[in-house]
């Protein structure tokens, strides 16, 4: 059983922040890594990125949107209550040097993906230049978390809310016209924002890395339920990724996959709602 000891509604209470108490799993975590937890017996495996992990607390960072009934059941939870399974770290963790100017590009609660990258790029001895993005002011997270861990942030909403209206390639867009030593460039959000943002970059020849997250069962590579294609060739994303060449990645088929349990999906969370389970 792992406890929560911390939690925090955010944007628009759709998101929720867990800080649990896994003392193993904090130590030995890297930024990109992520865990597979299960909320209670009735509740279903699930992946989620760490948010970031405090090795000295003992604790792991998870920032969720509630989008499902496993979600949705996970957010019933409050502090001093346990989580019934946690395994982790899982994945590959991302590869991290000094390069020069880096540019991490987060939307939606992708952004709780990117901060701890972002913090280690900074670390590493990068420029590092972030930008967020998300639909409306109001579903922002993590905008002083990201400015502490970059050099440069920028701010972008759909609907011109906050920041620059647009979306977070308009920005990029701009960068890589105004700066030619961008080194590096990585991405994660929405899939559509995955695809265009690496479409963009690929014009500008500078490597991109995305991370992924498609359904998952086991985790360990056994089952194949997280099979996405890169340059071609089947991977695995819980044992080969979840970063991936962001300009390999075959994204349509990616849409394909996610929406593949679309109807069982709602008839679960339906009945989440009429029975609590």
């Amino acid at each position: 059983m792992y406890k929560i000891t911390y939690k925090r509604e955010m944007a628009e209470n759709t998101v929720c922040h867990f800080k649990v108490d896994a003392p193993r799993i904090a130590r030995k975590a890297k930024p990109g890594q992520f865990v597979v937890l299960k909320a209670n017996e009735t509740g279903e495996r699930i992946p989620l990125t760490m948010g970031g992990t405090d090795p000295s607390d003992g604790t792991i960072d998870l920032i969720f949107q509630v989008v499902g009934k496993s979600t949705a059941l996970l957010r019933t939870l409050n502090v001093g209550d346990a989580i019934q399974d946690i395994i982790g770290p899982l994945g590959k963790p991302t590869h991290v040097e000094n390069l020069g100017t880096v540019v991490c590009v987060g939307g939606g609660t992708g952004v709780a993906v990117m901060y701890p990258i972002t913090k280690a790029y900074k670390e590493a001895g990068n420029h590092v230049i972030a930008i967020i993005g998300a639909r409306t002011k109001d579903l922002l997270i993590l905008e002083d978390e990201m400015k502490a861990a970059s050099h440069d942030l920028r701010v972008t909403t759909d609907d011109g809310s906050y920041g620059h209206h647009g979306f977070v390639t308009d920005v990029l867009k701009k960068i890589l016209d105004d700066q030619k030593e961008v080194k590096l460039i990585v991405g994660i959000g929405p899939v559509p924002m995955m695809k265009f943002l690496c479409k963009l970059t690929k014009g500008y020849g500078v490597k991109t890395m995305v991370s992924l997250n498609p359904i998952m069962v086991d985790a360990t590579g056994m089952c194949g339920a997280c099979r996405v294609t890169v340059g071609g060739k089947t991977m695995f994303c819980c044992v080969d990724g979840p970063e991936f060449d962001g300009h390999e990645v075959d994204y349509d088929e990616l849409v394909k996959r996610q929406r593949a349990y679309l109807t069982e999906e709602k008839a679960s969370m339906d009945r989440f709602k009429e029975i609590g389970r």
